[in-house]
């Protein structure tokens, strides 16, 4: 299997903004998938050859769920590449990283230019279809997190699928969670995002952590929440040819290797089938039309307002998966990141007086 082929299966978003920047030629085949939206902006389009040239749905193979030495191999050759291409993220956000652990995981807290602490905690969940990437390999969302929404961020280094599956992985993030509380941070000063399976741990972690009666953070962000990893999705079929990432094969593939295909319809697996009569935070939802999870989005904003809850889906056109952090500069990405951080400063609790100064 090609190296490009390993990256672009478990690390589509970051190598794309990786090869942006590495200014790669602007040739793309012109298959369905890879046809330019004729609404994005134009940054997106000066960009959407280059990100289309190195994108090209994974076909398999793939390993078997238990081949835990497939999914390592795999994991390896992605990580190698993704540091390289993702290393410099935090100087180029002007970001402070400093290595840490939270209960049973380890963290990478990410502190923004002229950071003052006022309590508010923003905790990262990194996707790769839940069997990949790292703290250091998704530094290209986390660092751009902290730079623009002035929060610490604190990124768990979970372990991933297969050899935790998804009761281990959601019992580690509610361990960081607890860590955070033990440490006096006050529950409606935190807030968990996620992007793709990061998305869909952050949702369904939630829904165990209130069903443990935790006091529940003050907000979640969803982006391109893979909320029901079963299949079960009209876009599934509807949106296939127009996905340019990903492929029913490679998303069947990483959910087997998360969860047994009886447990994939359990709400701390897939967040849509979830109960939020019970209670559930205020959760802000984005992703893009590109999408082929886009039914997910859709089902996701409809579970919590059907119990209801507070949720606000937020779509973009012609984007593609978990765009925010592969154009950076674009107005679609910028209107993102300041959404994002108004949700947040809505529903998170500053401490004193420290307030003033992160609202200014």
């Amino acid at each position: 299997m090609k190296l490009i082929e390993v990256v672009r299966r478990h690390g589509g978003a970051l190598l794309a903004v990786g090869l942006a920047l590495a200014g790669a030629p602007p040739a793309y085949s012109a298959d369905p998938s890879k046809v330019m939206p004729d609404a994005i902006s134009g940054a997106w389009q000066k960009q959407w050859p280059v990100l289309m040239k190195f994108m090209s749905k994974p076909s398999g193979p793939f390993p078997r769920p238990d081949d835990v030495a497939g999914w390592d191999l795999a994991y390896a050759k992605t990580e190698k590449l993704m540091r390289l291409w993702v290393g410099g993220s935090p100087r180029r956000w002007h970001v402070d990283t400093r290595p840490d652990t939270l209960g049973p995981v380890p963290v990478l807290r990410l502190l923004p230019p002229d950071w003052h602490d006022d309590g508010r905690v923003l905790v990262y969940v990194h996707g790769g279809g839940f069997t990949s990437m790292s703290v250091q390999s998704s530094l290209g969302i986390s660092a751009l997190l902290a730079a623009e929404t002035g929060l610490q961020v604190i990124a768990l280094d979970y372990t991933v699928a297969p050899p935790a599956r998804w009761q281990q992985v959601t019992d580690q993030v509610v361990g960081a969670y607890q860590a955070l509380l033990a440490q006096g941070i006050a529950a409606n000063s935190i807030a968990l995002i996620g992007d793709s399976a990061g998305g869909s741990i952050v949702a369904g972690t939630t829904l165990k952590m209130r069903d443990m009666g935790l006091p529940l953070p003050a907000a979640l962000v969803l982006w391109s929440p893979w909320s029901d990893v079963s299949g079960v999705g009209d876009t599934y079929r509807t949106l296939a040819d127009a996905e340019p990432m990903l492929s029913g094969a490679s998303l069947q593939a990483s959910a087997l290797a998360y969860a047994s295909v009886e447990d994939q319809k359990h709400p701390y697996v897939s967040p849509v089938y979830g109960d939020y009569s019970k209670g559930y935070p205020a959760t802000l939802i984005q992703g893009g039309t590109r999408e082929i999870f886009l039914s997910n989005f859709v089902r996701q904003y409809q579970a919590i307002k059907s119990g209801g809850g507070d949720a606000t889906l937020d779509l973009y056109e012609g984007m593609i998966h978990v765009f925010q952090s592969m154009v950076p500069a674009s107005p679609e990405s910028k209107q993102a990141l300041r959404t994002v951080k108004t949700f947040l400063d809505q529903h998170m609790k500053a401490r004193g007086d420290a307030a003033a100064l992160v609202r200014k």
